[in-house]
């Protein structure tokens, strides 16, 4: 490998971690449960007594492909849907919860996330 292409990669990885870090709230910015949305609220009374949830694709594995929540193995962390009233679609709003009980407010799908203060 030439210089100039080690030096476009550590140029290139430099600028990804940049963006990371700068691109928008993290899982340390958090929000107090009474700050939730209503719907964040219900949906995260629903996580925790298991159900029912009213889509097919509540709780499935979140991936953490945007690596702004704590890395975990594969499976540790699910996704919710927060409602959000007049829209037919399930939006943008997640709630991800960990295996530790941990939970994250998401309202930009995975562009940030809030860590949820009980």
């Amino acid at each position: 490998m030439r210089n100039w292409q080690r030096f476009l990669i550590v140029l290139l990885l430099a600028i990804g971690s940049a963006f990371a870090f700068f691109g928008g709230k993290t899982a340390g910015d958090g929000i107090a449960v009474a700050d939730l949305p209503r719907e964040g609220r219900e949906t995260l009374a629903l996580i925790k007594q298991g159900g029912p949830f009213p889509y097919s694709r509540d709780g499935i594995v979140f991936n953490n492909f945007e690596k702004l929540l704590p890395a975990q193995p594969r499976g540790y962390y699910r996704e919710y849907t927060v409602k959000i009233p007049g829209r037919k679609d399930r939006g943008p709003r997640r709630i991800v919860a960990g295996q530790a009980a941990e939970y994250y407010y998401t309202e930009d799908h995975y562009k940030s996330f809030r860590r949820i203060r009980e």
